[in-house]
């Protein structure tokens, strides 16, 4: 069975870096992607980040671009979300997400797992 559960989520001003991690158990060959997503009350969830479990694929949504990086760690079953440059649109609720197919990454239907979330709110 997978199970994620996300931590660093934290209160930061504007400008200010972030790391989240997503701890990853039960990770295995039918697992293609893992994502990071984000929720604010009253809005859809939206896709962040995106790393392929088999290679080096890594998507990001336009807003994130140039500051966030998602990446993998093997030997502690993390993936893990550096969060730069914060802006106060990025306060939000951040999900780690898991699916065992390769489709259009930033659909949150899609996706098989998810975590509780962690709470990053970033003030002006």
């Amino acid at each position: 069975q997978v199970q994620l559960v996300e931590s660093g989520g934290d209160s930061v001003q504007a400008g200010g870096s972030l790391n989240l991690s997503c701890a990853a158990s039960g990770i295995n060959s039918g697992i293609k992607l893992i994502g990071w997503f984000r929720q604010v009350p009253g809005k859809e969830r939206e896709g962040v980040a995106v790393i392929g479990t088999s290679y080096g694929f890594t998507a990001y949504a336009d807003s994130v671009k140039g500051r966030f990086t998602i990446s993998r760690d093997t030997t502690k079953n993390t993936v893990n979300l550096e969060m730069n440059a914060l802006k106060p649109e990025d306060t939000a609720v951040y999900y780690c997400a898991a699916r065992g197919d390769y489709g259009a990454w930033n659909v949150p239907s899609a996706y098989n797992y998810w975590g509780q979330g962690t709470q990053v709110t970033v003030s002006s």
